[in-house]
Parts: structure tokens; C-alpha cells; sequence
């Protein structure tokens, strides 16, 4: 499409307020970070990194970033078996209620969060009599990060021809070895990109996590509020939030670069492939 210049200026325009829109208030969390004085004013009246000393030696921080890591990890990981068997029952089968079931996974990512965390807490205190603990708010965030895996892993398996494992299975394959050498490849990178996105889902994740969290125990993100509304270690709590936003960065610029890349099975010749599943002893 051609546009003029004037067009073309004001669509340069519109991005940059855009960005700003979203980026200035990090920017202003980066350049506390740096504020030399204990309390908080703008500008800064001078900078200084002797805070980003204090933070690395805070035990609570440390141990709050750690919890956040294992939650993370532990529920990325349900997800990724979960969503990943959802979405193959839903894109490789015809059922009644197939779409109603569709629907139902994607719920809870669109519920507010303060009614999941509710009623998940009451879940777990009043009908199983279970203790909150960091397991709960393992399974709690898997509730959610099942979501991500799964809309990943069925927009993948809609691209991936069905014809590839029927041809599997005509030579001889069965269902595992199909599923080893002809569909998992083909969404090997769907399931990082939804995997990278469900754990930088869970790694800041806070109001589910105050409800179902137990007594004595932070993730990193609680630990910043319960930091904040004492006031209390506001640089440190700045250089910690910073970090939090490196942290997510990382795994949201991965998904991205993976969900740009188109890799399929049919590159290698689907017959090619099939042949190769019924070599396997």
C-alpha cells in the first residue's frame, strides 16, 4: 500500500506515543533504581548502583526470587502436559461438545483474578481441607498457564496437515511413534513459545498467588507489595522490580522470535518421516 509522506508521519507519530504509553512508567521504575537518596522524589537529585548491592544481599529478595522460579517452573510444566493433551483431543478428534470444551479451557484466563484466587483458596481450605502452601499456588497458576499451552499447541496443530500421521500410521507406525517422530516435531516450537509464556505468566503473577500462598512464604512479586505497603526498602524495592522486568523480558522475546518461525513436518517429505517412525524398533 502506498501512502504519503504526511500519512506516513503520522503513523510514525502514532507508534511513538504508543511506546511511550507503555514503556515511560519502566522508565521511571529503571531511573529509581538508580536514585541515591532513600526516599522517593522526581527527578532524582543524584544516582548511584549501591542499591543494586543492597538488593543482591537482601535474604528475603533472594529467597522470594527462588520461590518464584520453582512455582514458575513446576507450573509451566503441568501446563505443558495438560494443555498440550487438550489441545490434541480438540484438534484431532470430532466429539459432541468438542467447541463447548474449546471454550471451557480458555476460561480462566479471562476471569478476574480476584475470583480465581477466591475461589481456588476456598477450594483447597474448605472442600479438600488442604493446607496453602506453595504447592497450591503451584496448581493454582497451572490453572492459567494451561491457557497459553494450549491456545500455542492448537493453532500449531491447525497448520500441521493430518495427512502426515495418517501416512504414519498406513506404514505401520503406532500412536506413540507417530506422536514422536511426526507430530512432535512439528510442534516442538509451539510448545517453547507457549512453555517460555506460561512461565513469564506465573513468574508475575500476584493476586491469584496472595490467595492461595501460605503463611510465611513470598514470591517475588508479593514480596515487592508486602514491601511497598509497609514502606519499607523503597530502592531496593525499585531495583527489584527492575529486575523483575529484565527477568520477564527474556522468556516474552523468545516466544516471540519462536512463534515467528513457521517450522512444519512437511519439509522433510511426510512419507520420508512415516518411514522413518516404523524404523524404530
Amino acid at each position: 500500500m502506498r501512502t504519503s509522506r504526511r500519512t506516513r508521519n503520522l503513523l510514525r507519530l502514532g507508534v511513538a506515543i504508543t511506546l511511550a504509553f507503555i514503556y515511560l512508567p519502566l522508565l521511571v521504575i529503571a531511573i529509581y533504581a538508580f536514585n541515591k537518596g532513600i526516599t522517593l522524589q522526581w527527578p532524582p537529585e543524584s544516582l548511584s548502583t549501591k542499591w543494586f548491592g543492597e538488593a543482591v544481599d537482601n535474604a528475603g529478595a533472594r529467597h522470594a526470587l527462588v520461590n518464584s522460579l520453582k512455582v514458575g517452573a513446576v507450573a509451566t510444566a503441568i501446563a505443558l502436559v495438560l494443555g498440550t493433551l487438550a489441545s490434541l483431543g480438540v484438534a484431532r478428534h470430532r466429539f459432541f461438545g468438542r467447541e463447548t470444551v474449546s471454550f471451557l479451557v480458555v476460561i480462566p484466563v479471562a476471569l478476574p483474578g480476584i475470583v480465581t484466587g477466591l475461589a481456588l483458596s476456598n477450594t483447597f481450605t474448605q472442600v479438600f481441607g488442604v493446607s496453602l502452601s506453595l504447592l497450591t499456588v503451584v496448581i493454582a497458576h497451572a490453572t492459567f498457564c494451561i491457557v497459553v499451552v494450549y491456545n500455542n499447541v492448537i493453532a500449531r496443530l491447525r497448520r500441521v496437515s493430518v495427512s502426515l500421521e495418517e501416512a504414519s500410521s498406513d506404514l505401520g507406525a503406532h500412536t506413540w511413534q507417530t506422536f514422536r517422530h511426526v507430530t512432535l516435531p512439528g510442534l516442538r516450537t509451539a510448545l517453547v513459545a507457549g512453555g517460555l509464556l506460561a512461565f513469564a505468566l506465573s513468574f508475575d503473577e500476584i493476586i491469584v498467588t496472595n490467595f492461595t500462598i501460605g503463611a510465611g512464604e513470598q514470591t517475588l512479586p508479593v514480596w515487592i507489595f508486602t514491601q511497598l505497603t509497609r514502606g519499607q526498602q523503597f530502592p531496593i524495592v525499585n531495583v527489584v522490580a527492575m529486575i523483575v522486568v529484565l527477568i520477564s523480558i527474556v522468556p516474552v522475546y523468545l516466544a516471540h522470535r519462536l512463534t515467528r518461525e513457521e517450522e512444519g513436518v512437511g519439509a522433510r517429505g511426510g512419507r520420508a518421516i512415516a518411514a522413518e517412525a516404523t524404523a524404530v524398533p
